[in-house]
Order: structure tokens, then sequence, then C-alpha cells
């Protein structure tokens, strides 16, 4: 087992003076929440979509990863334009590491070449905090010095504003998306949770900055003739222009009510995973076994995710309004 001091070492390595990493969950259930990576990916049907879902990283090593997230969008009419909107709220902890990003997300429709192409804005804050009281490091680690003057040894939290944009094209049997995360290169300046400043190994030399990040997404849909069949291949490839990770995803689907798929995570990990559809409700499984050097320390990762869709319909047609039951 990997000792929890390595773990240790890679949170510190992102916290050093004007440090800067990729600080965006990368799920395999990417496919089923776009908009986590894409602003444009907003109020793409006329259904009100609401998702949740965890992601449980390296099971078997100590202070490994874990992930939360929550999103919801909606479409609505704004005069004769049609506007997407939504809301990300994601959570990761790993060890003495904890970032919270909540973002706001508007996207403008328009036709275009037989299709609708979506343009995305994100506007949002990333808060960050690190457990430096809680350092421990033995007196026989040869890796690291106790008096290091680059390990916060208070408690330090710090937020930044933090902007996205996107674009996203889809027709019926494929839709496309590129788009950016953290366009602006937001700065997390630390500060001492209880004030200090000033002071020995103060927050003031401290500054996190996560990574500009490009993403592009795709994804098909072809109906296997006379069956009840249908396949959706997919793929998501993300750079923050240092490194680039990728993963190409195939997925089988019966009667839209059950799918199961495989993936692959380049030099990382292969998938497997199961989903099921029933009356606007979904819940979907995924596991990833590791194929480098980390197979021999952890059990692989793990993802749950749920959602439901509503259909919306606040037109002057709708024949389902509801009654006030004072008139009933």
């Amino acid at each position: 087992m990997i000792r929890p001091i390595c773990i240790l070492t890679v949170i510190l390595a992102t916290l050093v003076n004007k440090a800067a990493a990729q600080n965006d969950a990368i799920f395999t259930h990417y496919f089923e929440v776009p908009a986590y990576y894409n602003p444009a990916a907003t109020g793409l049907s006329d259904l009100v979509k609401i998702h949740g879902g965890s992601r449980l990283q390296w099971v078997g090593i100590e202070n490994a990863p874990k992930t939360f997230l929550a999103l919801a969008d909606s479409p609505f009419k704004l005069g004769k334009h049609k506007i997407g909107t939504g809301i990300s709220i994601n959570q990761e902890s790993m060890g003495l590491y904890r970032n919270l990003s909540a973002s706001l997300q508007i996207s403008y429709k328009l036709k275009f070449l037989g299709g609708i192409l979506s343009i995305g804005f994100q506007p949002g804050i990333i808060s960050d905090t690190f457990k430096g009281s809680e350092v421990f490091i033995p007196d026989d680690d040869d890796y690291h010095d106790d008096t290091d003057a680059a390990i916060p040894r208070i408690d330090v939290s710090g937020t930044a504003l933090d902007l996205g944009a996107g674009l996203w094209y889809s027709r019926k049997s494929f839709s496309i998306g590129l788009s950016m995360t953290h366009i602006n290169a937001p700065k997390v300046s630390f500060t001492s949770e209880n004030g200090q400043s000033g002071t020995e190994n103060s927050a003031e030399s401290f500054e996190f900055g996560p990574s500009r990040s490009l993403y592009f997404i795709a994804e098909g849909n072809i109906a296997i003739k006379n069956t009840l069949f249908e396949v959706i291949p997919s793929m998501m490839v993300m750079s923050d222009f240092t490194f680039t990770r990728a993963i190409a995803t195939a997925r089988l689907r019966y009667k839209k009510f059950i799918s199961a798929g495989i993936g692959y995570r380049h030099d990382d990990a292969v998938s497997a995973m199961l989903g099921v559809e029933f009356k606007g409700f979904y819940l979907g499984y995924s596991y990833d076994y590791p194929t480098g050097a980390l197979s021999s320390a952890s059990n692989g990762s793990h993802e749950i995710f749920a959602g439901y869709s509503v259909k919306l319909d606040l037109s002057v047609k709708n024949k389902h309004k509801q009654k006030s039951i004072r008139i009933m």
C-alpha cells in the first residue's frame, strides 16, 4: 500500500507558491454531465434535468480523492430566443486539501447548418482549503523537511472568481462541444483561517491557480436497423496545455431503458458501466480498473450517478397546467 505521506506529497505539490494544476474532476460519466465541462451544453432539450453523482478514486489508497458533483439545467424562452440556464456545484477532497467550486451557466441557441448551435458562458467561484495544522511528517521521512517553509503549518483558505465558456453543436444523430474552463487563470491567495498574517510560515506566500483547460466532447447515436438496440459512442479529450487526457466510451442501449458499456482512459484505466432509465429517472454505475502501477496499490475507482428529467412546457397551449386549489 502506498504510504499516506506519498498522497500528502501530491497535495502539497499543488500548494507551492504560484503553483498551477488541473482542477476539474474527470468523470467516467462525462457523457451524462457534459454541462460540467461546457456551459453551452445546458438547455439542449425541452427537459429540466437534475443530476448528482460521486466518484471514489483509487479505493484502497488512504486519503485518495473523493469527488461529489451536482448539476441542474433548464431551457426557457426569452421572447423568441431560446436560452439554457444551469447551476453546477463540485466538491473534491484529497487528504488535507478541499476544493469547492460553484458556477452559474447560461447559453444562447440558434439554428445553424441544419442543427442547433449553443454558445455558453459560465461565471463562478472556486474556494480552496488546506488543513496545515494537521500536517504530520515522520522523523524517519527522507523525502520531506519538517522545516520546509513551502508547507503551510496552519489552516489556510482562499476564494477566487472563475470563468468558463463553450460552444456546443447538436443534430439528431450526433453532438460535439468545445469549451475552456478557468479562462481568467484565477489565483487563490491563501490566508489563515484564524486571521494570522505576517507571521512565520503564514499563508501570505501561498497561492493556487487552476490551469486553463480545453475540452472537446463528441457523442453519436447509431440505431441498429430492425432492432430495439442503439450504439452510443462518445469521447472526451482534455488538455491543460501541459498534459493531455483522453477517454473513449462505447455503450449499447436497449429500448432506451438499460445500457451497458466499456471505456478506456489513456494511460490510466479501463472502465465498465451500467445504466438504467425509467420514466425520467436515471441511475448509472461505473468501475475503473487502473492499467498502470496503481493497480498494485488500488482496487480501482467507483462512480455512481443519479438523475431526473421532466418536460417543461410554459407555453399558452399547455394543456396540463396546474390549477389553483382555490378554484378546483
